[in-house]
C-alpha cells in the first residue's frame, strides 16, 4: 500500500477485482472482488519483486499490480473448479 490509504486500497482492490472478473468470465460478489482484488494486488507484488519487475506507486500501480494479481487468483479458480 504504497503512498494509498485504506479506503483507497478497498476502492481500488474492488476495481481491480471486477476488471479481472469481466476479462476471465468470472464474476463473484462485491465483497469477493474486493478481497480478490487486494490480495492479487499482494500475490502480484510479490511475484513482480521476486522477478525484479517494479510497477510504479501509487493508485496505478496498485491497480495494474491488483488487476494481473486479480486475473491469476481467478485462473487459478478456473482450475479448482474443474
Amino acid at each position: 500500500m504504497d503512498g494509498v490509504g485504506l479506503i483507497a486500497t478497498i476502492i481500488i482492490g474492488g476495481l481491480a477485482g471486477w476488471l479481472a472478473g469481466i476479462l476471465m468470465s468470472i464474476r463473484f460478489g462485491v465483497l469477493m472482488n474486493i478481497i480478490i482484488g487486494i490480495v492479487g494486488a499482494v500475490l502480484a507484488s510479490a511475484i513482480f519483486a521476486r522477478a525484479g519487475i517494479y510497477v510504479a506507486s501509487g493508485w496505478l500501480g496498485y491497480l495494474v499490480t491488483g488487476f494481473v494479481g486479480s486475473c491469476i487468483l481467478l485462473f487459478m479458480a478456473k482450475l479448482v473448479r474443474r
